[in-house]
């Protein structure tokens, strides 16, 4: 499925690494125009995909760009956006994040961009993994912090609405709260289960063999993100405290019912 001319963006992306490249993948399949610009040279594989590769962020800045695609760590956003020379950008320009969680890119945009700028922020739940036969069904959130330039924020939606993703638009907040009882949990448990190295046996239950695939994608992911995912989700800190309070009033239900003599395995005197 290629855009039209008319749909086409020239669009740069901001931190080249797996996500990048596999949005990247979708994007020139459409027909749109790509910059890229990273820490690390990627210039032999942007030349193999057709992408205009730049290691100096002034020359990129100066392509003149209908959207600038935040493709960073949450970690390192703040660094990266904090050492653009913002004032070598020609005209005004969409800024989009895709990062896991969604008050801090869009607090961060609002102080540092130019108010003539666009802010886009964004999270496609999905991944090289999940989306790697399609995004059809597959959801891609949105909030339109800022936007002035409806038609080429239109235009960039476009590229996940074309290609069947389920489109939620919320605030960065409610998403944040509900990333945070699902997202974060779901890494969580996850690295807890790694921590625990369970493993498969042979007698294993529907249900645990569901928890041993639950370890495999959330290991996938580097700790730089889940850390993230804690760090800069103000709501994390709240459902990891009611995370260790229901285990502990898992705990304390057992050792009542065995104290009460409830359990089953307790021989009568």
């Amino acid at each position: 499925m290629s855009s039209s001319s008319s749909q086409a963006l020239k669009i740069g992306i901001v931190g080249f690494g797996t996500f990048g490249q596999f949005l990247a993948n979708t994007m020139i399949k459409q027909g749109h125009t790509l910059f890229a610009t990273s820490r690390t040279d990627y210039s032999h594989l942007c030349l193999q995909m057709g992408i205009h590769f730049f290691r100096d962020i002034t020359a990129f800045l100066d392509a003149d760009m209908d959207v600038i695609l935040l493709c960073t760590s949450i970690s390192s956003l703040s660094e990266v956006v904090g050492s653009m020379p913002l004032n070598c950008l020609k005209r005004p320009t969409l800024f989009v994040d895709v990062l896991s969680v969604k008050e801090h890119p869009k607090n961060l945009l609002l102080r540092v961009l130019p108010e003539e700028s666009d802010i886009l922020c964004t999270h496609p739940m999905f991944g090289p993994v999940s989306g790697k036969n399609g995004w059809q069904n597959l959801t891609f959130m949105f909030d339109k912090v800022r936007i002035k330039d409806e038609v080429t924020c239109s235009k960039f939606l476009h590229i996940f609405e074309s290609e069947g993703c389920k489109m939620v638009e919320m605030s960065c907040e409610e998403h944040d709260k509900a990333a945070a009882k699902s997202q974060f949990i779901t890494h969580t448990i996850g690295r807890a289960l790694a921590e625990m190295d369970i493993k498969n046996t042979p007698i294993d239950t529907k249900g645990f063999q569901t928890l041993v695939e639950l370890k495999k994608p959330v290991m996938g992911c580097s700790f730089d993100l889940y850390s993230g995912l804690y760090v800069y989700n103000r709501f994390a800190r709240q459902e990891l405290e009611n995370l260790e309070h229901a285990l502990q009033k898992v705990k304390e239900t057992l050792v009542q019912t065995m104290e009460e003599g409830q359990n089953p395995e307790k021989t009568e005197s």
